[in-house]
């Protein structure tokens, strides 16, 4: 009999297919009939029955994936039994012993035995996770005869943040309104939620943040608690634990107290009545997440106590509970005489071994914001004595919204894969986040989520893929950007292999061709307030370091931020080796060269070109391979769904117009800096820059 969990699932997957063509609802969840006569009649022989070895509301979410899978893939109606059934070939769920070495807890491994195919797991979660990993090799139509993987998760943590408000906004939200309908909840569990969990679960997420870290204390009342207590309910069963970011002034804004200080006993008696009052509603709570003293929001330094001291006082709220802290290191301060890159490690390194064993400090991938393009945060490798988390963002706040097709599997293995020198060579980043560089007790990874109220989830259905990436460099940071693209491709896109190696091709090149019509080079931050439009002369702010030119300091001489120990001295915050690598601008490597470097207009670069030269190559061959992309795009429509591919195609379109539209900002601006032609064959843009100007202008007043 299928499982409540398994109808629940089947109505939702029967809806959206009779209801819409391919519109982006099951995201990589599509279990379509299997096009391979032989292939499906191998499975179709595998799978004659589904062995349950225990009952669990997870175990039942396992099983009733299965069925919903090798019903749509298959055409068959595969049982539930407690027992394998004798001269048949099925799958058999199993829990192995505690004590078992080959895998951590979450871990699972699959394999043929007696001619059916096992999914063990220590714990219930490790079975589901090997539940997915045994149907995404099926949604591949890869070969079972002889399966054989064990997998465990390097990272301990995994999680989503949400940023999403109480009024069902979402900060760098694009699309479409929160997922979470609060005024219908507690008593309105929308079937949606479920699918969301499968969703993380499938690819290893085990904890997601529900609320904006711009946080509003009314998250911490009952009210609201109940209702985050009704998804966690839903979670649950598919391993997932429920997390809130909280508002640090909750104890005056909430409690009626006259202080937040993290050092009044008053204080830390209110967090702890709040922390035993959410533990009493969600029972396996996983913890807080705070962003305190950053761009406004309150924290311990506002009563001169420090970031340890104000993690310390909920760290030993959460201790009898198991609960962690989460804190962010986003910080920096309006000062003129600063450089916003150096801050975070100046406010935490000091602070480095101070923290309770319960608190992880969140650091994201680069020191300044979700750049097109950053070097890692020196922050990496130089807290040894704590756990540090990593921060990477899904959603595509400066890579171009829900517009541009930007595929981010790269920013996060370059981010990864960097070598932070901290014990000699090969102390790669993703080294420290796993904790197997300095023994870290926890470990976590962290995505800022690119989920909304849209149909197809991400807005642009090519930004799910992100998702998707996410979740599989958190369980494997070692996998490679490219097998994730092809996993995805395949079970979202085409199983077609020519079209699907071209729309591989085409992801793998995004980021570059972002990259060159908006940030070529190293150049970062020419945002307005809303992060989208092109406007690199945007000098007035309340702060500096909230101007464009803040960022990029092009005058008449050049362009560049200079942080060697002639300028802000930033690199001195990296290890030799490293600053080995970026000091000179002789040999700096040319995709970092303005982040370290005020370089002359005329300055000959490696490749030989003047810096002017190259940087208009870059604007316009970026602008330029947009169309190669539409054109990649549509060569691949005959093996695709014509919803999905329309979609994407009316975005690529508009993708192509905003790239030019960058690299025109950017070039007439430059150009009146400079006072240099283009070189050939670049035309000049139709636009003058004052129309440009007023162009931006009237996007900003929308």
């Amino acid at each position: 009999m299928i499982s409540k969990i398994a109808s629940c699932i089947f109505f939702t997957l029967f809806i959206s297919s009779i209801c819409r063509a391919d519109d982006g609802y099951r995201l990589w969840l599509k279990y379509d009939e299997i096009k391979d006569a032989v292939i499906k009649k191998q499975y179709t022989g595998q799978t004659r029955f589904i062995a349950l070895s225990g009952s669990s509301k997870t175990l039942e979410a396992a099983a009733g994936e299965l069925q919903i899978a090798l019903k749509g893939m298959l055409g068959v109606n595969v049982p539930t039994v407690k027992k394998p059934v004798a001269g048949s070939s099925g799958i058999i769920l199993e829990i192995l012993p505690a004590s078992n070495q080959r895998i951590g807890d979450e871990g699972y491994v699959i394999s043929r035995q007696s001619g059916n195919i096992h999914i063990a797991g220590k714990t219930d979660a490790g079975i589901l996770y090997g539940t997915f990993a045994l149907l995404r090799q099926m949604q591949q139509n890869l070969p079972l005869t002889h399966i054989s993987i064990e997998s465990s998760p390097k990272i301990q943590l995994r999680m989503l943040n949400h940023w999403d408000n109480p009024e069902g906004t979402i900060e760098r939200g694009y699309a479409g309104s929160s997922l979470w309908k609060w005024y219908d909840l507690p008593e309105g569990v929308d079937p949606r939620y479920r699918d969301y969990a499968r969703a993380n679960a499938s690819i290893g997420i085990n904890g997601t943040v529900v609320n904006n870290v711009n946080a509003s204390a009314r998250f911490l009342t009952a009210e609201y608690l109940h209702k985050v207590a009704a998804l966690a309910n839903v979670f649950r069963a598919y391993g997932i634990k429920t997390y809130l970011s909280v508002y640090f002034a909750a104890p005056k804004t909430l409690g009626g107290l006259k202080t937040s200080d993290p050092l009044d006993p008053q204080v830390q008696a209110w967090w702890n009545a709040k922390v035993k009052e959410i533990y009493s509603i969600i029972p396996d709570f996983g913890g807080l997440l705070v962003k305190a003293n950053s761009e406004g929001e309150p924290g311990p330094q506002d009563y001169g106590r420090t970031h340890a001291d104000g993690a310390n006082m909920l760290a030993e709220a959460l201790r009898p509970y198991k609960g962690v802290v989460i804190w962010r290191a986003f910080v920096y301060k309006a000062d003129p005489n600063a450089d916003r890159f150096k801050a975070a490690y100046e406010e935490f390194t000091p602070l480095d071994g101070k923290f309770e064993k319960n608190v992880i400090v969140q650091v994201k991938n680069g020191p300044i914001d979700f750049q097109p393009r950053e070097p890692f945060s020196p922050l990496f490798g130089n807290m040894p004595k704590t756990p540090l988390g990593m921060e990477f963002q899904i959603t595509q706040e400066y890579l171009g919204f829900a517009t541009h097709l930007v595929y981010e599997a790269p920013i996060f293995k370059e981010c990864l894969d960097s070598d932070t020198y901290a014990n000699g060579k090969g102390s790669t980043v993703a080294k420290v986040v796993d904790g197997s560089l300095h023994q870290y007790p926890i470990t976590a990874i962290a995505g800022v989520a690119n989920t909304g109220s849209n149909r197809n989830w991400t807005g642009n259905p090519m930004a799910a893929a992100n998702w998707y990436a996410f979740g599989r460099l958190a369980w494997d940071h070692t996998l490679s950007a490219q097998n994730i693209a092809k996993e995805w491709v395949k079970m979202t896109l085409t199983s077609e292999e020519q079209s699907s190696n071209r729309i591989v091709n085409l992801m793998l090149k995004s980021r570059e061709i972002y990259v060159d019509y908006n940030t070529p080079l190293g150049l970062s931050r020419p945002w307005s307030g809303v992060h989208y439009a092109p406007e690199p002369w945007q000098n007035r702010s309340s702060r500096p370091d909230w101007t464009a030119l803040y960022y990029h300091r092009a005058d008449s001489a050049g362009i560049g931020f200079n942080r060697t120990i002639t300028g802000s001295d930033a690199l001195s915050q990296y290890r030799p080796e490293v600053r080995k690598q970026w000091e000179n601008p002789e040999t700096c490597p040319l995709p970092y060269l303005l982040w370290f470097h005020h370089v002359s207009w005329d300055k000959k670069l490696s490749n030989g070109k003047s810096l002017w030269q190259e940087l208009c190559t870059r604007f316009y061959t970026g602008a330029d391979s947009v169309k190669w992309m539409q054109n990649e795009w549509s060569a691949v429509k005959n093996n695709m769904d014509p919803e999905m591919h329309a979609d994407v195609a009316a975005r690529l379109e508009k993708q192509q117009r905003e790239a030019i539209w960058w690299r025109d900002a950017w070039v007439l601006y430059l150009q009146s800096l400079s006072k240099q032609p283009l070189p050939a064959p670049f035309k000049q843009p139709e636009m003058t820059l004052e129309e440009l100007k007023q162009s931006v202008n009237v996007y900003l007043m929308r």
